[in-house]
């Protein structure tokens, strides 16, 4: 019985310790379970593959929108803060979805039309997604699951959530529906 009992604890050291070796010295998060953007494909607004690998060693501001939406005028400081920064390596990537109040009933070629013609959007929208619900696209479980993201468990809370991904394609930032996307906080992220 005491060899059964040795063996069994010998086992669970040994198991312990060769998990703590797949974890990072910096943030103890395992290296197996932390995924980044990296690995997902999504389709833009025009149903063309957009791998998100393409984006490695940018700041990423990834943006659920909708078109019918009081904090819709967003869309134009997204589009001013892509533009001042674009060239910079910081990226916007618009995610429409109808999850609030169906304010993005739209197809993807509509909300294309209403974008560029309301708000010169020229930054990389992508076609429509559920950010929320049984449905949830794999790159919102990822955002907000930190079981995923390692940083923290999120809601979306409303249209135009913010979340900053930082050059190695993990999220480091959620930023409330409501803070404009050039506030101070952003501004300060993209530029350290």
């Amino acid at each position: 019985m005491k060899k059964i009992f040795l063996s069994i604890c010998c086992l669970a050291f040994l198991t312990n310790c060769k998990s703590n070796k797949s974890k990072t010295k910096e943030t103890g998060k395992s290296i197996d379970s932390i995924q980044n953007i990296y690995q997902f494909t999504v389709k833009n607004i025009k149903g063309d593959t957009f791998d998100l690998s393409t984006l490695k060693g940018k700041k990423v501001m990834i943006v659920n929108t909708a078109s019918k939406c009081g904090l819709t005028p967003q869309y134009e400081q997204l589009q001013n803060l892509y533009e001042a920064y674009k060239d910079k390596k910081f990226i916007i990537i618009g995610f429409p979805a109808n999850n609030f109040l169906w304010q993005e009933p739209g197809t993807n070629s509509e909300i294309a039309s209403f974008c560029s013609k309301n708000y010169g959007v020229t930054f990389p929208m992508m076609s429509k997604i559920s950010v929320k619900g049984s449905d949830i696209h794999p790159l919102y479980e990822m955002l907000t699951q930190k079981s995923k993201n390692g940083l923290q468990n999120s809601k979306v809370k409303w249209n135009f959530q913010k979340y900053l991904i930082n050059v190695n394609g993990e999220l480091e930032m959620v930023i409330s529906p409501k803070t404009l996307p050039n506030d101070t906080s952003v501004i300060e992220w993209i530029n350290k």
